[in-house]
C-alpha cells in the first residue's frame, strides 16, 4: 500500500528535510533488520538490509565533494563504513554490527535535526561564504550568520 503521508512529505520537502527523511527511514530499516535477525527471519532481514544499503547509497550519492570538501569526504567514508557493517552484521548474523549502524545513523540524524532547529532567520543554503557538502541548495534558517558550515 502506498504511504500517502510519506509521499506528500517528500514532495513538500527541501533538501535538508529529505536528508532527515532518509536518516529516519534508514533507522527504521536497521531496526527491522535487527528484529528479523533476532527472530531468525532471513527474508525480512535481507529486505531490511537491502533497503538500508540503498538509503546509504542515496545519501552518499547526494554528496557534493567539490563544494563540501572534508565534510563530504568524511560523510562518504562514514556511509561506506556503515554499508560494510550492515553487510557484516547480516552475513555473520551479528546484532552488534547492526546496532553500531543504528547508533551512527541516530547520531547523524540528531545532528542534522539540531542544525535545522537551531536556526532563526532565513538564509540561502549553503551560506555564500562556505559550500554545502550536499548537491542541492535550499533555503534554511540560520541563527548565527558567522557560523561556518565548512570544516
Amino acid at each position: 500500500m502506498k504511504d500517502v503521508y510519506l509521499e506528500n512529505r517528500v514532495l513538500a520537502a527541501d533538501a535538508v528535510e529529505l536528508v532527515h527523511i532518509l536518516y529516519e527511514h534508514a533507522i527504521v530499516q536497521v531496526s527491522k533488520a535487527r528484529a528479523a535477525l533476532a527472530a531468525g527471519d532471513i527474508l525480512a532481514r535481507s529486505q531490511a538490509v537491502t533497503k538500508t544499503l540503498a538509503i546509504l547509497g542515496e545519501l552518499e550519492g547526494s554528496l557534493n565533494h567539490e563544494a563540501g570538501g572534508s565534510i563530504s569526504q568524511n560523510l562518504a567514508n562514514l556511509y561506506r563504513y556503515m554499508r560494510r557493517r550492515m553487510l557484516e552484521g547480516s552475513v555473520k548474523q551479528q546484532d552488534q554490527a547492526l546496532g553500531e549502524v543504528a547508533s551512527l545513523l541516530q547520531t547523524l540524524d540528531e545532528g542534522w535535526s539540531a542544525m535545522r532547529h537551531t536556526t532563526a532567520a532565513p538564509v540561502q543554503f549553503p551560506p555564500a561564504s562556505s559550500p554545502s557538502p550536499f548537491k542541492t541548495a535550499v533555503a534554511v534558517e540560520e541563527e548565527d550568520e558567522s557560523h561556518s558550515w565548512s570544516a
